[in-house]
This record gives C-alpha cells, sequence and structure tokens, in this order.
C-alpha cells in the first residue's frame, strides 16, 4: 500500500470507532436527563436509582469519546496537511464554536452534575443534566456543519494564490441543506443507539434477577424500547428528505447505492441483488418498483440518473478520469445499514409485545435483547462509511479528490507505523471500555438517599 491507502484506512478505523461512542453519548444524555426530571417530580427512588444507573455508563460513553476524538484531530495535522490547509479557513469557525461553546457547555455542566448531588439546588441540579445533554446536540450540529461543507460547499471563495477556500459566508455554511436534513438524522439514529443500549442492559439484569431486579428494570425496557421504536420512525422519515437531498446535491452517491448504472424512469429499488461484483451485471434480483424513484424524487416515475451518464457528465465537467465510487460497498453498506435499523426495531416492538401486563419475557426475546445494542452501532458504522465513500473520488465534492488531500512529505513508514499505533491503542481503549461497561452494568444502586451534603458522594467513583 502507499501513503494514501494507508492514511485513508488510519482515517477510517479511527472515526468509526470514535464514532461508537458518539451516538450512544448523544441519546443517552437526554435519556438520563428525563431520568432525572422524572425523579424530580415525583421524588420516587426508582428514578434517582435508574439516573445514577444509566448516567455511570453515559459518563464511561462520554469520557472514552472525548479521548478518541482528541487522537482524530491529530491525524488531520499528521497526514492530511494538504487538506486542512484548503478547508482550514471553512472549518475554524464551526468547530471553534463546538469547542468553545458546545464542548465547554456539556463538559462544565456534565461537572457540576457529577459532584452536584445532594449538594446543589435540586433545580439547579436538574438543569444541569440538560444543559449537558443540549450541548451534546449543538456539538454534533457543529460538526455535522463542517463535515457537509464536504459534501455541499458553500459559502466559501477559492484564492488561486493560497490555494485555499477561504470563508465568505458562515451563515451558509450553518444553514447548508445538507447539514440540515444530516442533523436531524444522525440524532435519531443517536435515540435509536441509546433506546437499543438500555433495552438490551435492562434485559439483561431482569434475565439474572428477575424478581429483585424486575420492577426497577422494567420502566427502563420500556423507555429503552419506545424510544427505538419512535427513534426508528424518525429515521424513515429524515432518510427519506435526506436522500432527496443527496440525489440533487450528489447524484452519483445515490445511483452508487442502488448500482444503478443506466438512467431510468421509473426505477426500482432492489432489495438484495446477484450479480457481478461490480454490480453491473444482474443474475437475479428482488425490487420495489418505483421505490428509487419515490425515494430520490418523491414522484413514482421520477428519472434518476445512472452511474455511466453521470460519469460522462462529470469528465466533461472536471476533466479526464474515474468519478464512481466503490459501487459494491456503497450497494451493501447502504442496505446493512436500514436492515440494523429494521431489526433493533423489531426487537423493540417484540420486547412491549411480550412484556405487557407484566408478563415474563421468553428465552428468545431474551437473547435477541442481548444483541440489540450492537445493531444500532453496525448501523450508524455502515452509514458513515456510506456517506464517505459514495462520495468519493472527492474528500470535498467538486473542489479537491481524495489523492490531492494527503501530507506530501510523509511516506508511507511513518503512516504506516502511526497507524500501527493507533489501531493498539484503539484495541487497549476498547477492553477498558467493555471492561467498564461490564463492570457498572452490574452493579444498582442502593436505595439509601443521603440526606447529610457533606456525606453525599458523587454521582461517579472509580
Amino acid at each position: 500500500m502507499d501513503a494514501i491507502d494507508l492514511a485513508r484506512w488510519q482515517f477510517g478505523i479511527v472515526t468509526v470507532y470514535h464514532f461508537l461512542f458518539v451516538p450512544i453519548t448523544i441519546g443517552l444524555s437526554a435519556l438520563v436527563a428525563g431520568l432525572h426530571t422524572a425523579w424530580y417530580r415525583t421524588q420516587k427512588q426508582k428514578y434517582r436509582r435508574m439516573t445514577q444507573f444509566w448516567g455511570k455508563l453515559f459518563l464511561i460513553n462520554f469520557a472514552i469519546g472525548v479521548v478518541t476524538g482528541i487522537v482524530q484531530e491529530f491525524q488531520f495535522g499528521m497526514n492530511w496537511s494538504d487538506y486542512s490547509k484548503f478547508v482550514g479557513d471553512i472549518f475554524g469557525a464551526p468547530l471553534a464554536i463546538e469547542g468553545l461553546l458546545a464542548f465547554f457547555l456539556e463538559s462544565t455542566f456534565l461537572g457540576l452534575w457529577i459532584f452536584g448531588w445532594d449538594r446543589l439546588p435540586k433545580k439547579v441540579h436538574l438543569a444541569s443534566i440538560w444543559l449537558v445533554a443540549i450541548g451534546t446536540q449543538l456539538s454534533a450540529y457543529f460538526i455535522l456543519a463542517a463535515n457537509s461543507w464536504m459534501q455541499w460547499p458553500l459559502g466559501y471563495t477559492y484564492n488561486q494564490a493560497t490555494g485555499r477556500a477561504e470563508l465568505h459566508d458562515f451563515g451558509a455554511v450553518l444553514t447548508n441543506k445538507v447539514a440540515l436534513a444530516t442533523f436531524p438524522h444522525t440524532i435519531a439514529a443517536s435515540f435509536l443507539t441509546a433506546g437499543a443500549f438500555m433495552l438490551g442492559i435492562a434485559m439483561w439484569h431482569i434475565l439474572r434477577h428477575p424478581g429483585e431486579h424486575g420492577s426497577l428494570f422494567r420502566p427502563a425496557v420500556k423507555l429503552g424500547a419506545i424510544t427505538t421504536l419512535v427513534a426508528a420512525v424518525a429515521l424513515v422519515i429524515t432518510g427519506d428528505i435526506q436522500a432527496k437531498i443527496m440525489t440533487d446535491t450528489q447524484p452519483m452517491k445515490m445511483a452508487a447505492a442502488e448500482a444503478l448504472y443506466d438512467t431510468s424512469a421509473p426505477a426500482s429499488f432492489s432489495l438484495l441483488t446477484i450479480g457481478s461484483l461490480d454490480g453491473s451485471k444482474e443474475v437475479w434480483s428482488l425490487k420495489v418498483p418505483h421505490g428509487l424513484s419515490f425515494l430520490a424524487t418523491s414522484t413514482l416515475n421520477g428519472k434518476v440518473e445512472g452511474i455511466n451518464d453521470l460519469q460522462a457528465a462529470y469528465e466533461q465537467r472536471f476533466g479526464p478520469g474515474s468519478y464512481k465510487p466503490n459501487v459494491p460497498l456503497t450497494y451493501w453498506t447502504f442496505r446493512f445499514m436500514i436492515l440494523s435499523g429494521v431489526l433493533a426495531a423489531a426487537i423493540a416492538l417484540l420486547a412491549l409485545w411480550q412484556l405487557r401486563r407484566r408478563r415474563k419475557a421468553t428465552k428468545w426475546l431474551i437473547r435477541a435483547a442481548l444483541v440489540v445494542p450492537l445493531l444500532p452501532l453496525l448501523g450508524n458504522s455502515l452509514g458513515w462509511i456510506f456517506t464517505e465513500l459514495g462520495r468519493q473520488p472527492w474528500i470535498v465534492f467538486g473542489l479537491m479528490q481524495t489523492r490531492d488531500g494527503v501530507s506530501p512529505s510523509v511516506g508511507a513508514g511513518s503512516v504506516l507505523t502511526s497507524l500501527i499505533v493507533l489501531t493498539l491503542l484503539y484495541g487497549v481503549l476498547a477492553v477498558v471500555e467493555v471492561f467498564l461497561l461490564l463492570r457498572f452494568a452490574r452493579e444498582v444502586p442502593a436505595e439509601t438517599e443521603p440526606s447529610d451534603p457533606e456525606a453525599a458522594e458523587p454521582a461517579f467513583l472509580y
């Protein structure tokens, strides 16, 4: 492999690993805030215990997510210096606001929430966790705004003398239609991830101690299952909107998602296709008639441009070269992303049905519930891979190709060394993460509520 291939592998490993923690943090922060609100309004001990229990798991994910996010920023300077130079003026503003406002908001008030148990006034303590939840949402928006500029650049002027894109309209960057569509879709995926996470762990407790923990964790099963189902519906709606904007801004990505080589009207959506590796020759396919036309254009007979026609158009616009992404990878990541969300929603619906009126869970439901936290994590990773690989060969669509963004002074040996080091480091972090999650997922907070502020303990001790 040359330096650019190794740099791409490193970026993919680092980013996918970091993105395992982000959706759980975003969704779980709001669910913990909701449980804390329930305790504040009812003063029932079970809600306090649940707030502290899920709060500990939230804090573990938050901490590992911050560490892996910091490492991710270093690689821009190490392996992607030409790209960093090109987009630095654009990315500076949203990422600075993300760090100074959103991350400051969530980290500061998270500290107040951790150490504020029985010390802060109850309203202030409750407000702290809600400000943490708001901070995570804001943080997600500013990062998605920067990423959306790579998908659909707006609000810039290209300076030929410096070879950089210079920001002239920050409002256009923040109101980019790709960002406005991506943000609700990502937030919905985050709530589905957090809901499935809560559902799986709560079901595990009911399995181990049905009598002792049953009454305590049944509300968590219900909350996790309902959150998963509502988020799944939101994902369908926001995904439909996002698909139409993707067709408008990056039609090659939509064509690759269907392996549609020839422009069609109407166009079908294939649920499963058996054919050649690149999808250009079809042997057998299970299709939804008019499905792709509706997904891309909101009309049953709408025209969807194919890969061959788009390739010819891009050659005329940008010059000779291949503008096709990896079609098989784009095709299958798109479908497995959808399938993982559907399976998670189906398990959540089954859990609600079987556990109605305090009925016992079947062994098949328990086994499925133990798998359900992994499904959204897989779907999130595949969704990110689809989004980024579908844009190739562009690192910034229409402006800079990926091969032009790599650091010219960093050789393959250096990239390989940092790739091995980071992979080993992340492997160690994965062991730490799993160890901490398993340890604190087993521990249920006691019912006692400290009344003496001097004897109060923070929400998380290790």
